[in-house]
């Protein structure tokens, strides 16, 4: 029969059953060796029969069998990846990471989850590795001795958080859980927590006893702290259930093993009434993807999870085409994430922990400009991410960057927390009332449209509405003055919601204590419209009688009973929309009263406020009209706070704040 006859009769006949090696073989007349070497990838066949190879191949729909194509290359193009729950979404971000990296190389992933059972583990383990080339076992549960038994009957194999002696020859990828600890507990020791529970993860983990190690080294530093060790588990479930013990041990903070803990935990303390961070704070670890839209939002510690399944496609793709030098161990740096379910140590904790402050009456010491008494020197330094006011050994106040912020709550500088000379905090982050609300800082709700207050914006006819307007403010400069250590400079530029640079911001900090019950920090800001005129407006300027707020924002916690005092008398309805050169919130703790004491400089604005929703005041920038500046010129605006550790009755009230304008 002439050739191309024969070729005919044989895709005639393929049509009505599977095609094989050997119809290719004679539709490209070649043997079915070439056809295998052609199929196989191999590159000692010729390029003109490799090419007619394939066109028979592929008008005849012919697909290699992957079975006798492994037997041919004695592999089977799979690698496996052994986890110890799917469920938790660390590893499967690890999962994405390896895949992603293996596809190009023709490289499928299996998947064997051993359900957080150190007892079958090594058995799946082994049974994966009999159906591919290759392992990556994350997380591994069992003992040390039971998986260095188990490595050279695996191997090639890639360790993922665990690291076992004696195996020099495995790649290693271990995150830093020890220094991630050290951040949680430093972060929680900073904001005055000293009673502190963690829920412990799997017996088996050995990121979580690398957790232990971090916070062995933050107690060594810190003599103060109290570490209360709570057994839990590695998921929701485990947090949920653990609350009984949590509020039986009377922490003030708590570090959960991981994310999916830390929900439980959240969800169960929000069933029990307990408020996060009010009452008390808690964190996580892994920042998976649902922490930053928990409610609160999870302070956690970031570790780069796709990352490292890349990185252990890239180890693992070395130990199997012997073409590189895989790394022994490789170690990643997890990064502190603080959001609102951290907070300031409870108030009553904090109040108990210093002596009352006597109840004199209060005396305002005349002094000039910049000079303070010796003995109150405050200072501004840098500390991490924060720059912190203090009083000699007292942490007064800290001033954050904001930019790990969610962008809807219009990313900016802020101060918190601040507290009053006894230690009582007297700013609220975060607030269950108001997400978007952060300590003292400038939030202003309309600026040509790009909204800096957060959360929603008010629409004539429509309501509160959530646009995708929101804007972000950075900080260009920030400086502290090597002379006079009280004054805190900050050059902020505001960007709209699409990046682009809309006005600057100079902003100027000054502390100083008036005498052991008082202190005043005073922020003014001057807003400069170089790039064109701006219009500020507010939900009052749209259309929402009674909300004009927008400007220098003092937002502070709730407390059992608050009284609001103004040069018009007292009571919230007289300060509210009102000129009085200052407004003062009167607030009841356990231990004793507090005044916070807000006074403007120059013609008064009116004031938004408010205490009987949420305890809150400002300067209104447009309190019922838009406020306008004109290009290239700027505004000026601003307060000074006092805080005082006592109640102030009206005409002392009034008397201090005449004193310190």
């Amino acid at each position: 029969m002439p050739e191309a006859r024969q070729r005919r009769a044989v895709q005639r006949g393929a049509a009505h059953r599977a095609v094989t090696i050997a119809d290719v073989a004679v539709a490209a007349g070649v043997s079915r060796a070439t056809v295998s070497r052609v199929m196989n990838g191999r590159s000692t066949v010729d390029v003109t029969i490799s090419e007619r190879v394939r066109e028979a191949a592929q008008a005849l729909k012919y697909r290699p069998s992957t079975t006798a194509r492994s037997l041919s290359l004695g592999r089977t193009n799979t690698v496996a990846l052994v986890v110890p729950d799917l469920g938790n979404p660390l590893f499967q971000q690890v999962l994405h990471g390896v895949t992603n990296a293996a596809a190009p190389a023709g490289y499928r992933v299996l998947l064997a989850d051993t359900a957080e059972d150190p007892t079958d583990e090594a058995a799946i383990a082994l049974e994966a590795r009999l159906r591919c080339d290759a392992l990556v076992l994350v997380s591994p549960r069992m003992p040390d001795a039971e998986l260095a038994a188990l490595i050279p009957n695996v191997a090639p194999v890639v360790l993922v958080n665990r690291e076992i002696p004696g195996t020099e020859d495995v790649p290693c990828l271990v995150v830093d859980y020890a220094f991630a600890a050290e951040q949680v507990a430093e972060h929680l020791h900073s904001l005055g927590h000293r009673r502190i529970a963690y829920l412990a993860g799997p017996p088996g983990s050995a990121s979580d006893a690398l957790r232990r190690t971090g916070l062995r080294r933050v107690l060594d530093r810190h003599h103060d702290i109290e570490l209360v060790d709570l057994p839990a588990g590695p998921d929701i479930a485990a947090g949920h259930g653990a609350v009984d013990e949590v509020l039986a041990a009377r922490p003030t903070a708590v570090v959960a093993y991981n994310d999916l803990v830390a929900f439980g935990l959240l969800a169960g303390l929000n069933e029990a009434g307990v408020a996060v961070p009010k009452d008390i704070s808690v964190a996580g670890f892994d920042d998976i993807d649902l922490a930053r839209y928990a409610t609160p939002s999870l302070t956690t510690v970031a570790v780069p999870q796709a990352e490292l399944g890349r990185h252990a496609w890239k180890e693992l793709s070395a130990l199997i085409e012997s073409t590189g030098h895989p790394s022994r161990a490789t170690r990643f740096e997890p990064r502190l994430e603080v959001r609102a379910s951290t907070g300031p140590v409870p108030r009553q904790v904090a109040s108990a922990r210093t002596a009352p402050r006597p109840s004199a009456p209060v005396t305002v010491v005349a002094e000039p400009a910049g000079v303070l008494p010796t003995t109150h020197a405050v200072r501004w330094s840098p500390e991490g991410d924060s720059v912190v006011l203090r009083c000699g050994d007292l942490r007064l106040a800290a001033y954050q960057q904001g930019d790990r912020l969610p962008p809807v709550h219009s990313p900016r500088s802020h101060l918190h927390p601040v507290h009053t000379l006894a230690g009582v905090p007297l700013t609220d982050s975060g607030p269950v009332d108001h997400r978007h609300h952060y300590g003292a800082s400038m939030a202003v709700a309309d600026v040509n449209g790009t909204s800096y207050w957060g959360g929603r914006t008010f629409v004539t006819d429509v309501g509160p509405t959530l646009l995708p307007n929101h804007g972000r403010q950075i900080s260009r400069s920030l400086l502290v003055d090597p002379v006079q250590t009280h004054l805190l400079y900050d050059a902020v530029r505001w960007h709209d919601e699409h990046g682009v640079p809309q006005l600057e911001e100079e902003r100027r900090l000054d502390a100083r204590v008036i005498d052991d019950s008082t202190w005043v920090l005073d922020w003014r800001s001057t807003l400069r419209a170089d790039r064109g005129a701006l219009i500020i407006g507010s939900p009052a300027t749209n259309g929402r009688p009674g909300a004009g707020y927008g400007g220098y924002f003092w937002r502070l916690p709730t407390t059992g009973s608050v009284e609001v005092l103004s040069a018009t008398g007292t009571g919230e309805a007289l300060a509210h929309g009102g000129s009085s050169p200052w407004v003062a919130f009167v607030q009841q703790h356990p231990t004793h009263a507090t005044t916070l004491l807000l006074v403007q400089h120059g013609e008064p604005l009116p004031w938004f406020l408010r205490a009987s929703e949420y305890p809150g005041a400002g300067p209104a920038l447009a309190w019922d009209e838009p406020r306008t500046i004109p290009a290239d010129s700027s505004f000026e605006t601003g307060a000074a706070a006092v805080l005082v550790d006592r109640a102030l009755e009206l005409d002392e009230a009034a008397v201090l704040a005449e004193q310190v304008r």
